[in-house]
């Protein structure tokens, strides 16, 4: 009986949570295949009665959308990759090495992943300002890195935690150095658990959206999360509608790449936890 209640509460709980975040994008779809009048007829009837694919025409026929998803696509890469980079040597040395304040580092690297992009969007525009770093699309991604670190370094220190240290030990001894330990036995073991962190941050970095608005203004820098508020100001007719397509195409590929790999990322996750 007790089972079945917790059953019952859980299958709520997930309910819940599907309407929280599944409401909005239900809505901007709707808002997408309406034409400029169905845009402001009042109710919350979620199918259009004259659906119409017009305001995707429009935003595809934009000469910066292209532009827009290139910058998406070179963001995303710029942070995964250098979260990457930075996160597993760091999550490898949590893991395998013991040194003073070790703890107090980790829950240093938790704590920056608690603090909001909001917090730092604005001290950082006077920063980059007065660098003259303002608009550069490579100094933004060392932003996306410095964001994506903290919790790529937390999710791989668990995949290092799975790995028996036997196989870091057996190196070891063989004469490896720790980073050649690190480079040839570790980083082939956790190549899965690598892999799906990678495409987490990736989409994490493709929805980015505080950092790329506080600090490119240029439209040719701009990634899709910020420059869809453009096409607002383009189109008087229906700027809602138009918005709403764009929203949808900006999310679209992130969701794709998700439903993609959802099993082989969940798949690696739980491997990872069990063996942690």
């Amino acid at each position: 009986m007790r089972a079945r209640l917790d059953d019952a509460l859980t299958n709520v709980g997930l309910l819940l949570v599907l309407l929280f975040f599944g409401a909005p994008l239900v809505w901007v779809l709707s808002l997408s295949l309406r034409n400029s009048e169905e845009v402001l007829t009042p109710g919350l009837n979620p199918v259009p009665d004259s659906p119409t694919l017009d305001n995707y025409g429009e935003v595809l026929k934009s000469a910066q959308f292209p532009q827009f998803l290139l910058n998406s696509l070179i963001f995303a890469l710029i942070g995964a990759v250098g979260a990457m980079l930075v996160a597993a040597p760091a999550a490898y040395a949590f893991s395998r090495m013991d040194f003073r304040g070790r703890r107090a580092l980790l829950v240093g690297v938790l704590a920056l992943q608690m603090i909001s992009p909001l917090v730092v969007a604005f001290p950082l525009y006077r920063y980059y300002a007065s660098l003259g770093l303002l608009d550069s699309r490579l100094a933004t991604g060392m932003i996306y890195v410095a964001i994506l670190t903290p919790l790529a370094t937390w999710t791989l220190k668990g995949f290092f935690d799975g790995i028996p240290r036997e196989l870091d030990d057996a190196a070891r001894v063989d004469g490896a150095s720790r980073f050649r330990a690190f480079r040839s036995v570790e980083l082939p073991v956790a190549r899965s658990g690598i892999t799906a962190v990678f495409v987490l941050t990736a989409i994490l970095a493709w929805g980015e959206f505080v950092i790329p608005y506080v600090l490119l203004s240029e439209p040719t820098s701009l990634p899709i999360s910020v420059g869809i508020l453009n096409f607002q100001g383009t189109y008087a007719t229906n700027a809602t509608g138009i918005l709403a397509a764009g929203g949808v195409l900006a999310i679209l590929p992130a969701i794709l790449l998700f439903i993609a790999l959802q099993r082989y990322i969940v798949g690696v996750f739980i491997s990872g936890s069990l063996k942690g």
